[in-house]
């Protein structure tokens, strides 16, 4: 089976099930652990045991907060996909991405990057739109890149700017735009 890459459509879902399956692996560890301390008489060896499946708890947690995250956000229907898939002639268009302010969990079901900006659908109604591009701006300026982010919450709106967008190769390239991709992919979990 083919790995799924940040950025391509399923990745959400395929990123739940891989989060999943290293936690189930670390939940085993840890029980075998504990189970492992009841077949020993040895006091020291079953202390060792106890701080052995405490210290592996550390590395499920870490794996479990995102899984938690994220798990309500599901890949958007393949329609979705098809619907996008024209405006990839005119922009790099990421699927599946979850950015993550201070405030808000945001799952951008699309993000378009343009040489004019980038433009996202998020589709988290409970996330602050204008808090959320101002955070996000900030870390494009931190990235050296023009803080021109908008964030969209109707697919409407988001497909009609799509549809405006000229395409890329009529603008001079800087390279902004490989780079923009290469931060939204490494702002996402």
């Amino acid at each position: 089976m083919k790995r799924i890459k940040k950025g391509e459509y399923g990745y959400r879902n395929s990123m739940k099930r891989g989060l999943l399956f290293k936690i189930a692996i670390l939940a085993a560890f840890i029980l075998a652990q504990l189970g492992a301390r009841w077949l020993t008489d040895s006091t020291a060896l079953k202390n060792i045991l106890t701080v052995m499946a405490v210290i592996t708890v550390i590395p499920a947690a870490n794996l479990a907060s995102p899984y938690v995250a994220v798990l309500p956000f599901k890949t958007p229907a393949r329609d979705f996909y098809e619907r996008m898939r024209p405006f990839e002639d005119k922009c790099q268009v990421l699927y599946d991405l979850v950015l993550t302010t201070k405030d808000d969990i945001l799952p951008m079901d699309a993000i378009l990057v343009h040489p004019t900006g980038i433009y996202a659908y998020c589709t988290n109604k409970k996330a602050d739109a204008a808090r959320a591009e101002k955070a996000l701006n900030e870390i494009l300026k931190a990235n050296r890149l023009d803080p021109n982010f908008r964030i969209t919450k109707e697919l409407s709106s988001f497909e009609k700017r799509a549809k405006s967008l000229k395409p890329a190769s009529e603008y001079e390239d800087d390279g902004s735009v490989e780079y923009g991709v290469n931060v939204m992919k490494g702002l996402s979990m």
